[in-house]
């Protein structure tokens, strides 16, 4: 059995963490195949096996590998997608990070995590995505995101005039200084930051919620993800901000853009104890009010 190892970097704190993690993996008969700019950075320092291998890009993820394993927060898991993109690999998040909603499986974790993937008791959960369709080449060949897709305004700019539309019929006109469509998924990050609801992974719904928005009496909605929704913006600025997670461009105001369902999931491991009500009680720690 392979897998796909992927992480930013290896703090020096982590060391012995990474070690488990990778002595584990021996242990469980699983073949590591790493990151290369990761592996360049812990080949000196973490002892690994005589077969690991190395994938420098998407294309280097071949049939042979079974999973991908993110070691680090909810944005290095985030980063995986980009890796995997329409493949039938599934993505395991081990936190390493601080929130860790995606990234779900502490680091205490680790050997029960590895001893799963190799009985395979554990479970798999498909999250949809969202993807983006534009009037000009953008976010190259990954035009989608797990989380969410968003709209901002230039640095000092002034609040921008988002006319936004489902399905061709007018829905609203926002004066903020963003918009955010975000996924089920999504709803636990940039959304619910800007007072957007929790939703269930499998509501089949996208959350739109405006970023400071000049009209109080406005709101985040929740439609269903079998729409299309497009965008007209107005600004001051010549140019606006596009953002799929964690990449951003910056664009010329006039380009047009629409957000729909992406055609394909991503398929995301959980040990079986954990589940999305588990997180939402342990991640927002609710329950934990002493009246109760």
């Amino acid at each position: 059995m392979k897998a796909a190892i992927y992480s930013r970097l290896m703090e020096e704190g982590q060391r012995k963490d990474v070690q488990l993690f990778f002595d584990e993996l021996t242990a469980q008969k699983i073949e590591p195949v790493i990151f290369y700019p990761f592996y360049h950075q812990i080949k000196d320092k973490i002892s690994l096996p005589a077969s690991t291998g190395t994938f420098a890009e998407s294309a280097g993820l071949t049939e042979e590998v079974e999973f991908i394993i993110s070691l680090g927060g909810d944005g290095t898991l985030l980063d995986t997608v980009t890796l995997v993109r329409n493949k039938p690999i599934a993505i395991m998040g081990i936190n390493f990070g601080r929130m860790g909603f995606l990234a779900s499986i502490g680091r205490d974790e680790v050997k029960t995590a590895m001893k799963a993937i190799a009985r395979r008791t554990y479970v798999v959960d498909k999250r949809t995505m969202i993807h983006v369709d534009a009037s000009e080449p953008l976010f190259e060949d990954v035009p989608y995101a797990l989380n969410e897709f968003s709209i901002h305004k230039r640095d000092i700019a002034s609040m921008i005039k988002i006319q936004t539309y489902l399905n061709g019929e007018f829905l609203n006109t926002y004066w903020a200084d963003g918009l955010i469509v975000a996924t089920p998924t999504g709803s636990t990050g940039y959304s619910l930051s800007c007072n957007g609801p929790v939703v269930f992974p499998d509501s089949g719904s996208f959350v739109i919620t405006p970023v400071a928005p000049h009209n109080l009496n406005v709101r985040p909605i929740v439609v269903p993800d079998t729409n299309i929704i497009s965008f007209e913006i107005e600004s001051r600025s010549d140019q606006i901000i596009c953002a799929l997670d964690s990449r951003r461009e910056i664009v010329n105001k006039n380009i047009q853009l629409a957000v729909k369902k992406e055609e394909f999931d991503i398929s995301l491991v959980r040990l079986s104890e954990n589940n999305f009500l588990q997180t939402l009680r342990n991640k927002l720690t609710w329950g934990l009010d002493k009246r109760n």
